[in-house]
């Protein structure tokens, strides 16, 4: 039983390693590649394509958990998997109608996949195992950032254009990667408490599949709405509220390290060569500074002394002390030139090793502000945490789509500066909404 648990969680951690090494690598390096397209008819932009996956994928959300009570959680991530891997493909023969069909497309297989995953990692965990298996699926999916980039890194070292052939082989490559991730799904295995499940349902009803389906269909439904009227409830609530800036701050720096940044890399001409496969090499950067945190904030919130307002101190500081190196670092017109590389000289003379470190600034930061709104909202929710953390996914996506559709019309120090400007008032919030559960929870002592 429980070898047949843990094999799911490493099969499933394997399969969203593969998916996401391809999505995750091709939005990093996506708006380059549209950038250097040797095609007068594709007007598309990878930011446009990003923001509209965010939005989509914010509003699906609300969806996603009906789709997976009637067809399972295997069936829709083996779905969800085809849909990743069809926009992966577009870029192999870019045009602009499909770029844009498969990026609305790949933001309803996201949600469906995102809470697919979630039911069926509780599905083969228990009270005792829910951690560990958390724990060995985090890491798996936190390697989804080095392979792919590393790649990037060896095959664009050396190169100011990209040209047809190296982007068809490298989008092969992302695509076969993503498929073997999509098949890998159909080796999982019905845990024990699924199959009871299923048993018990078919041994009290003599109906057809159909009529079941049915059946199961609408007590999906109904469910679905009485987690939105939740999570309306939710939203009216002087917590969420207060919680609302971070949320909303997670999101723009979100879309900045995962698109924007590796853009700027790559347009700055003064990094002359080498600049397209820096892109690769802050890509890894990132996902170092993401494991890095996770881990150290993990073992460190398990003491007590350690608070969580402690944590997302440190990572406003670390965003902001990023921000302001990659004002001084960074060409301002690096994120909106288009068939160029950047004009503008910043402050100093860039510096690769400034560069990586503000990459890795930006992984360390965003691990603080995420592992602390998860910590928090599932302390202040315990008993209501999935209609709490669907709004977390629900402001963060739309933010991370609305800065995705302002990132390629304005300057980077403007950019900086409204992240600036969020982020300390969304730390502000954050610190108010601890400062009230600690009196709550001291209160009756007195």
């Amino acid at each position: 039983m429980a070898d047949r648990r843990t094999f799911n969680v490493v099969i499933l951690g394997l399969g969203f390693l593969f998916i996401f090494t391809a999505f995750t690598t091709c939005g990093n390096v996506e708006q380059t590649v549209v950038k250097s397209l040797q095609n007068n008819t594709f007007t598309g932009s990878g930011y446009h394509s990003l923001g509209i996956i965010y939005g989509v994928f914010s509003f699906a959300n609300l969806l996603a958990p009906t789709v997976v009570a009637v067809i399972g959680p295997k069936c829709t991530m083996f779905l969800s998997g085809l849909l990743y891997s069809g926009y992966i493909a577009v870029f192999i023969i870019p045009s602009t109608w499909s770029f844009y069909l498969t990026s609305m497309l790949i933001g309803i297989g996201a949600a469906m996949l995102w809470t697919a995953q979630g039911h069926f990692l509780v599905e083969n965990s228990e009270a005792s195992t829910i951690n560990r298996n958390t724990g060995v699926f985090w890491a798996l999916l936190q390697c989804s950032m080095l392979f792919g980039n590393l790649y990037i890194y060896f095959d664009w070292n050396g190169k100011t254009e990209i040209s047809d052939s190296s982007r068809k082989t490298i989008f092969v490559s992302l695509l076969v990667t993503s498929v073997l991730g999509t098949l890998s799904f159909l080796v999982l295995r019905k845990s024990h408490h699924a199959e009871e499940l299923l048993s018990e349902e078919e041994g009290q009803s003599l109906l057809s599949p159909r009529t079941m389906y049915k059946q199961r269909a609408n007590s999906a439904v109904e469910d679905a709405k009485l987690e939105f009227r939740t999570m309306l409830q939710l939203l009216k609530t002087k917590t969420i509220l207060l919680l609302s800036p971070c949320m909303a701050y997670s999101g723009l720096e979100l879309s900045f390290y995962s698109g924007v940044y590796g853009t700027c890399i790559g347009a700055t001409a003064q990094f002359g060569e080498s600049a397209k496969g820096l892109i690769g090499i802050s890509g890894i950067v990132v996902g170092i500074g993401e494991i890095v945190g996770g881990g150290l904030f993990g073992l460190l919130c398990k003491n007590n002394r350690f608070r969580r307002t402690s944590v997302v101190f440190l990572g406003m500081v670390v965003h902001f002390v990023a921000f302001y190196l990659i004002f001084l670092n960074i060409p301002d017109d690096a994120p909106v030139v288009f068939y160029t590389s950047s004009q503008s000289k910043p402050y100093l003379a860039p510096s690769v090793s400034i560069a990586l470190l503000c990459s890795f600034l930006l992984g360390l930061g965003d691990s603080c502000f995420n592992t602390q709104l998860y910590s928090i909202l599932g302390c202040v929710y315990a008993e209501q945490s999935a209609p709490a953390f669907a709004i977390f996914k629900f402001i963060q996506s739309v933010f991370a789509a609305v800065a995705f559709f302002y990132s390629g019309y304005i300057l980077l120090k403007w950019q900086l500066l409204l992240m600036v400007i969020l982020g300390f008032t969304g730390t502000l919030c954050f610190f108010v909404v601890e400062r009230v559960q600690n009196l709550s929870v001291d209160l009756p002592e007195y």
